[in-house]
């Protein structure tokens, strides 16, 4: 089902797809996702936070959902996201065929710039529907041209004015449950379930030096920010040990001329450990690296956590019966944010994985066997069968 969405928002420059949060692409999807809902007689609505909803039947209180996202990181793969949503559509379609009505509520959720791949904050729409972001704080988040969400949402046809923590959809779900594509080399096996979500965050560093002439200005006349920026990316990797991941994906110069000693450069670190208390000593230890660097070079440091979310582990009970009626699935952790992470706070959440075989993710490359993704779909089927009756 993958191949019907395809040709939407693929990046020429960076391969893969670009398909961010209100944009046409994106949007294009979701377009795309309500009608095949529609063909399915599924009932669709749309939260006051921009995530949609799918309904198999009426829609009511301890609610089994499913789901996951249709936006992409910048050039990311076919499966992050929509091999959820694909999956999820496809499940219906084989419970459906062979008759069976859910005895609960039933629906899937498409949740809003799980990625961040436009406004920075990963996994917002359930942030938002949570109230684990403040309203304020998320309506004036800007993406790299300057738009904010609350002009996005605006444009594409929603109300910010009404973004904000959602109890009323909340309390309608008893259980959600995610299916992804595995993003390591962990599953060995076609399916498996999720036992935890590594803890992780997003911070940025902000250096300040003086902008001048590359040709004209002396070494030792300069206050460069690019060299304590460097040595930043130096210090998340050395800091990243014993199972740690640090990461610098995305570094911004400004002006960014190649003749001009940049003014400021901005850099982006991603961080994540197996708990709280040892992602957070990684990012005091490159913070403090950085600072070192930037008192060094004569240039001034600001750092500002974007989002940071706890170790997860998935509600033990729903894990264990998920992989039980699967014929005894494996459950292994998963370094990646998900939506289910930030639901799992308020109700009880689990994960499906599809293997995934070279275990590269948000990348062109990512990709899953189609035998392991019709096992994934009927993995899902069949979880929804056994939670719905």
């Amino acid at each position: 089902m993958l191949d019907q969405i395809a040709d939407v928002g693929r990046d020429a420059q960076r391969g893969g797809y670009s398909r961010h949060a209100y944009a046409g692409p994106e949007l294009e999807l979701r377009h795309w996702f309500v009608e095949q809902a529609v063909r399915r007689g599924l009932n669709v609505e749309t939260d006051q936070n921009g995530n949609l909803w799918a309904w198999w039947g009426e829609r009511g209180d301890d609610a089994l959902v499913t789901g996951s996202h249709l936006d992409s990181v910048p050039g990311g793969g076919a499966f992050d996201g929509p091999l959820g949503v694909t999956s999820s559509l496809q499940a219906v379609d084989l419970l459906q065929a062979k008759g069976f009505t859910p005895r609960r509520p039933f629906a899937i959720a498409v949740f809003a710039e799980e990625e961040g791949g436009r406004f920075g904050v990963a996994c917002l729409g359930s942030r938002l529907l949570s109230g684990a972001i403040a309203k304020d704080k998320a309506l004036n988040l800007k993406d790299p041209d300057g738009v904010t969400l609350a002009e996005a949402m605006k444009a594409a046809g929603y109300d910010p004015d009404q973004v904000g923590r959602d109890q009323k959809t909340l309390d309608r779900i008893g259980q959600f449950v995610e299916l992804h594509v595995e993003q390591g080399r962990g599953l060995t096996v076609p399916v498996g379930v999720a036992s935890s979500i590594l803890a992780h965050g997003r911070w940025r560093f902000s250096f300040r030096g003086e902008g001048n002439h590359a040709g004209a200005t002396l070494i030792e006349d300069r206050r460069d920010p690019m060299l304590p920026a460097s040595q930043l990316v130096l210090a998340a990797r050395k800091a990243a040990r014993n199972g740690g991941r640090a990461t610098v994906g995305r570094i911004v110069p400004n002006p960014g001329g190649t003749n001009v000693i940049a003014s400021t450069v901005d850099v982006w670190l991603d961080a994540r450990d197996s708990d709280d208390a040892r992602t957070r000593a990684m990012v005091a230890e490159i913070s403090e690296a950085a600072h070192n660097a930037a008192e060094e070079e004569g240039c001034e440091l600001r750092i500002a956590e974007e989002s940071y979310g706890d170790t997860v582990y998935f509600d033990e009970s729903l894990k264990n019966d998920i992989a039980h009626a699967l014929g005894g699935v494996p459950a292994l952790p998963t370094g990646a944010g998900h939506d289910a992470g930030i639901l799992a706070a308020h109700v009880p959440t689990a994960m499906l994985f599809v293997r995934n075989p070279t275990g590269v993710s948000h990348a062109p490359e990512e990709f899953a066997e189609q035998a392991d993704v019709d096992a994934g779909v009927r993995a899902l089927a069949a979880t929804i069968e056994h939670l719905g009756s």
